[in-house]
């Protein structure tokens, strides 16, 4: 039995990653501040985990997170492009000043591992297709600059110290326990929702934009695979972690339709800026590394999602 730190463990992906590792015998810290994770995403295994409230920027609160584990899953972050292009300065404050002081402890404490979750919006608008891990990353957002800055840093802390770091590039993961409320909500439960609702979906753009999107399971042993790598292979290298196709979200509106039995056509509006056109991942290189496939494809993953949204509106 091991024991691991998991920042942002009250947030989407982190509560997730957190029900997965525990379901593998393992021991948990947490670390969340509450500032875009939910109370109502640990409920359940609360008292199974060491839970520390605070903010990874605090050097005192990540040293005492950090005593005894075997790797940390960097999953806490402020996350979305929008709340990025309004509010720039806390992105970078929290994204970049916060991995920069858990690298800090890590290394401090001899931690040996860092898994950190990284995203697609490095590449930004480029044109070719697939988006691959050779191109050279232009983010178009705050958001993006950020994850890109915390890319170079686990390269540097593995390239100076000897620390294991790998950074795998999230491409539009979806599942149970994703936010569906509010301004920053991801596009898929928030269609789910409020088509649940009755009310109409509502699409930024003309709904031909595409995204690679990818079931949170995947994401979760993807994790799981990067934290059990070999050495050698964890290195700062970055890694795609997605399905390898992609779908509209005129298409996803289509797929919905015919779930959810219902004709409810979606509201157009505005693009939003910092917003890509379309994302599709080479996934060849996760292979290679970390052994990964992705196990549940789209339409699988947006069934379950469905099941999950109808239960717990």
């Amino acid at each position: 039995m091991a024991k691991y730190l998991v920042t942002g463990g009250a947030g989407f992906i982190g509560c997730n990653l957190v029900r997965y590792i525990l379901g593998k015998g393992h021991d948990v810290v947490v670390v969340d501040n509450f500032s875009t994770g939910k109370r109502e995403n640990v409920a359940d295994f609360i008292d199974k985990v060491e839970f520390i409230e605070g903010d990874i920027r605090d050097r005192e609160l990540m040293d005492r997170a950090v005593k005894g584990v075997s790797a940390i899953f960097h999953e806490a972050a402020l996350g979305s492009v929008p709340r990025s292009v309004e509010d720039p300065q806390t992105s970078h404050d929290v994204n970049v000043n916060g991995t920069l002081t858990v690298l800090e402890s890590a290394r401090a404490a001899g931690v040996k591992r860092i898994i950190f979750a990284a995203s697609s919006s490095a590449y930004g608008d480029q044109e070719e297709l697939p988006k691959h891990e050779g191109m050279a990353p232009r983010p178009i957002s705050p958001y993006a600059a950020s994850k890109v800055a915390c890319e170079g840093y686990m390269r540097a802390y593995a390239a100076c110290y000897g620390l294991e770091t790998l950074s795998l590039r999230y491409f539009n993961v979806f599942g149970a326990y994703q936010d569906p409320e509010g301004p920053y909500a991801a596009v898929i439960p928030a269609f789910i929702s409020r088509i649940l609702r009755g009310q109409r979906p509502v699409v930024f753009g003309d709904g031909e934009q595409s995204r690679d999107f990818c079931y949170i399971d995947n994401v979760c042993e993807a994790n799981w695979l990067a934290a059990n790598a070999p050495a050698e292979k964890c290195d700062g290298t970055v890694i795609n972690i997605a399905c390898g196709a992609r779908t509209t979200l005129n298409e996803i509106l289509d797929l919905l339709r015919e779930l959810l039995h219902t004709d409810i056509e979606a509201e157009y509006t505005d693009p939003r800026p910092g917003d890509v056109r379309h994302s599709l991942a080479d996934v060849s290189l996760a292979k290679k590394v970390i052994g990964y496939e992705p196990k549940v494809y789209f339409a699988d993953g947006l069934r379950k999602a469905i099941d999950w949204y109808a239960a717990n509106l």
